[in-house]
């Protein structure tokens, strides 16, 4: 299958602050494809503590070179790929890739200061423990399982984020502790606090505090993306999803509830839940008396049927279906509201129906028999013939590889003699050219 021009999927990471532009250096020089895969420094503790483990098997080196193939490394990413055949897949925000990341990251610590205290002596290991909390050990153990194998949009995160984690490990983490804050909002700037959104961090419809009032999600809310339009709960509408939706009405409000209940069926705008509280009608219906009344369209110009159509009318709305097949328009339903009858029928009473085109001697071939269809018919051969040639001959027996007749006389001579004697009858030679 031919495709046209492949695309190019461009991903962009913010600059990171003046403040981080040391730790931060190495991320604006290319990168040689051996340090592609997140590694610690060379001649550190925690490098002669990973190098036995670097040639446990070609896997990990594998999936290096399947990250570096789907994505370059560096600040801006391009992959180009043949478009899919199925939906497309819509990748996470490099925000909520970085939550990812640090909820991961947080879970390592948990499990390897577990691990690691084994009970017994407990001055022993609180010792040991203080030494190791904060040791590059404890930090290359923990980054060793931060991403999932499949998951190259957290490695490629990782890879451009190593050494601020390893600043936050090492320098940041008294005056910093929420790694999530300081990461992913406050260095890579990929998140917002809850209740923003956008590169500014603009607070979303109805403040921050309560972003959509409480009764909807404001999209793109704590990340650097996103519109900041409310999508509000069934019921809620307006900006900030403070006001009623079409077809509710408030049962309830203070300064911060509203409750908001639905209407009559029928009823778009009311002021209660009864009939008699409707003030307006949603389409297909007309207000009458404080009441929404059906609208018949189909005894008015509304309603819009083909020619072969008739319309019924239902709650809201209408329908068209098709006139019987007996019927050139039609009125309704059936053979008796036909305004005009289809060939082949014709007007017996009320109703239109089918002619029976037997009655007169319509199939002249001889040995043929009328069969009446609905709306026509067709000739046949009568039993005991079938069509050869165009003309009904009788059907041959066999018997001991001989075509026979009924007689036992050799059906070859007498089927041409059959055939012989219609050719001479209508001139036809049965020869072609």
């Amino acid at each position: 299958m031919a495709h046209g021009p492949l695309p190019l999927a461009v991903a962009w990471v913010p600059p990171l602050p003046a403040a981080e532009s040391a730790a931060g250096a190495r991320f604006t020089q290319p990168r040689r494809w051996e340090d592609s895969c997140w590694r610690p420094r060379a001649g550190s503790p925690a490098w002669e503590k990973m190098a036995p483990r670097s040639s446990r098997g070609i896997a990990p080196a594998m999936l290096c070179g399947l990250s570096l193939f789907l994505g370059f490394p560096g600040l801006v990413w391009v992959q180009i790929s043949v478009p899919p055949q199925s939906s497309p897949h819509t990748e996470p925000h490099p925000c909520h890739t970085c939550r990812g990341l640090v909820d991961s990251f947080n879970k390592g610590l948990e499990r390897t200061i577990r691990d690691n205290f084994g009970g017994g002596n407990t001055a022993w290991e609180e010792e040991k423990l203080s030494k190791y909390k904060d040791s590059e050990t404890r930090l290359v153990e923990v980054l060793e399982g931060v991403c999932s194998k499949s998951d190259f949009e957290c490695h490629r995160l990782l890879e451009l984020s190593e050494e601020l984690v390893e600043s936050w490990w090492f320098h940041k983490q008294q005056e910093a502790p929420d790694l999530f804050q300081w990461l992913c909002s406050d260095s890579l700037k990929l998140c917002c606090p809850s209740g923003t959104f956008g590169p500014s961090c603009l607070p979303c419809p109805g403040g921050a505090e309560r972003p959509c009032g409480g009764y909807g999600h404001c999209e793109g809310e704590g990340t650097r993306g996103g519109s900041g339009h409310c999508d509000c709960q069934a019921g809620y509408g307006g900006e900030a999803c403070g006001q009623c939706g079409l077809g509710y009405f408030e049962a309830e409000r203070n300064a911060s509830h509203l409750v908001c209940s639905a209407c009559f069926g029928p009823c778009a705008r009311c002021s209660g839940p009864e009939e008699s509280h409707c003030l307006q009608c949603k389409k297909g219906w007309a207000l009458h008396h404080l009441k929404c009344v059906d609208i018949d369209e189909c005894g008015t110009e509304r309603a819009s049927c083909g020619a072969d159509q008739f319309c019924v009318n239902t709650e809201g709305s209408y329908e068209c279906r098709d006139c019987a097949k007996a019927c050139l328009g039609c009125m309704g339903a059936g053979p008796g509201r036909c305004k005009k009858c289809s060939p082949g029928y014709q007007q017996v009473g009320s109703k239109c129906l089918d002619v029976d085109e037997c009655e007169t001697a319509v199939c002249p071939g001889e040995n043929q028999q009328c069969e009446n269809t609905e709306g026509s018919y067709r000739c046949i051969c009568a039993d005991g013939y079938k069509q050869m040639e165009g003309i009904c001959v009788k059907e041959q027996i066999p018997v001991s590889g001989l075509l026979l007749g009924d007689d036992g006389g050799r059906a070859g001579g007498a089927a041409a003699d059959v055939l012989r004697c219609h050719h001479l009858r209508t001139g036809h030679t049965g020869r072609q050219g």
